[in-house]
């Protein structure tokens, strides 16, 4: 067994100044389970890296416990959230944990916000709207409150002010978000201020209850008892971050991908490719790129040993280019079918919020389409720097108005 490969995946710069998947690649094909130190902090995890094997890791809870920590800035140090996140709890507690969001966050119960996320979406492409350059990848930072924000009942001035703190606890490595005493006091800071903020909100719900999610999930009850309100305070902890740190990317990564190429016009005139365009969107971007499990006893990953007790990180961003599921993997194809990408996970933690996730893109991809006929990148692109998040801070484009087109 190789101990180390062509590039450290510990190493936020592998993101940051340019694509992973060659790396993911190789292991794929000659080291699908690897052990990959962990550069200067000691001990490490195994890589996973084929989709039948980070399929079975993020299924079999049986196997491997999401209890300890499911991101890699927790490696070796458990998870203070144990048990109380829906992301680090198992099954069953974790399946009953999780009834109020999957109730409130349904395609129907959603379908009322469609007509204020749509408005808020024309208001994000409104700065290109007559042909000017605009950074989409900044314009789409705001995507996430724009879909949750109406639908926790958000003051609007806060939304900035969230967006930053979700960053600051999902891509601690950047630069740009990462507090000068280093990756430790930005993610407790991010954390905290999180928290607090909803603390207030769910109280102030309490006393005076709306018709938003929030008072929603405050009156709700799970087997014949009231959700206690640390459990609201962590479900809406849960939904900002999940929503804030991934929704972006998914257009972000698909317009540079399409910018200038000719399959952007041919998605744009076939409205009936629009939801499997999406789910090639998602394939494509798979923005948050692993998840941590340890295993539970003993187990066995394409042929290699694996100890109770280690970390074992699952990589969705390599699984979703594995050959062996999507042919021609590297093509971003709007018209692919099947398509069981795991951007949102498998299993008993698929993502709960993916109904609002698609329900964003769909909105997001017609009003993009409407507005413009044609897009281009005109400037320096910059990626996250981040060994979580695989994503871009900076994306300038323009695009040729469509009713310039319609007009010319």
């Amino acid at each position: 067994m190789s101990t180390g490969t062509a590039r450290d995946l510990t190493d936020p710069g592998l993101y940051s100044q340019g694509e992973p998947h060659e790396v993911w690649r190789h292991l794929r094909e000659h080291d699908p389970v690897h052990w990959q130190p962990n550069s200067g902090r000691g001990g490490g995890y195994w890589v996973v890296t084929r989709y039948a094997d980070v399929e079975r890791v993020l299924h079999d809870y049986s196997a491997f416990t999401s209890e300890r920590g499911t991101l890699l800035n927790l490696l070796g140090r458990g998870d203070p959230a144990a048990g109380k996140q829906l992301a680090a709890t198992d099954p069953p507690h974790h399946d009953r944990a999780r009834i109020p969001l999957k109730q409130a966050l349904a395609v129907k119960p959603l379908a009322s916000f469609s007509d204020r996320i749509q408005a808020g979406i024309r208001d994000l492409l409104a700065p290109g709207a007559d042909g000017q350059p605009f950074d989409f990848a900044v314009a789409m930072s705001q995507l996430p409150l724009v879909a949750l924000g109406p639908i926790l009942g958000l003051p609007t001035e806060d939304y900035p002010r969230l967006i930053r703190l979700a960053m600051m606890s999902t891509a601690e490595e950047d630069p740009e978000f990462q507090l000068p005493g280093g990756v430790e006091p930005t993610l407790k800071r991010g954390h905290r201020e999180i928290f607090a903020y909803f603390s207030d909100l769910v109280r102030a719900r309490l006393r005076n209850p709306g018709d938003d999610l929030i008072s929603v999930l405050a009156e709700t009850e799970v087997d014949g008892e009231r959700i206690s309100t640390g459990s609201v305070i962590s479900n809406c902890y849960s939904m900002l971050l999940g929503s804030a740190g991934t929704l972006p990317h998914v257009p972000i990564a698909a317009i540079v991908e399409l910018a200038g190429s000719p399959t952007y016009g041919d998605w744009a005139a076939h409205p009936e490719l629009l939801d499997s365009g999406i789910e090639e969107a998602l394939r494509w971007a798979t923005p948050a790129s692993n998840f941590m499990r340890y295993a539970l006893h003993p187990v066995e990953l394409s042929g290699v040993p694996i100890a109770e007790g280690d970390a074992v990180v699952a990589y969705l961003a390599s699984a979703n280019r594995d050959a062996e599921v999507f042919p021609d993997p590297d093509v971003f194809d709007i018209r692919r079918r099947p398509n069981r990408h795991l951007a949102f996970g498998v299993g008993h933690h698929y993502c709960v919020g993916s109904h609002l996730a698609r329900l964003a893109l769909r909105l997001l991809f017609t009003e993009l389409f409407a507005t413009f006929s044609s897009i281009e990148v005109v400037g320096e692109i910059e990626r996250m720097h981040s060994t979580f998040l695989a994503g871009f801070k900076r994306v300038p484009v323009a695009g040729v108005p469509r009713r310039a087109t319609v007009e010319g």
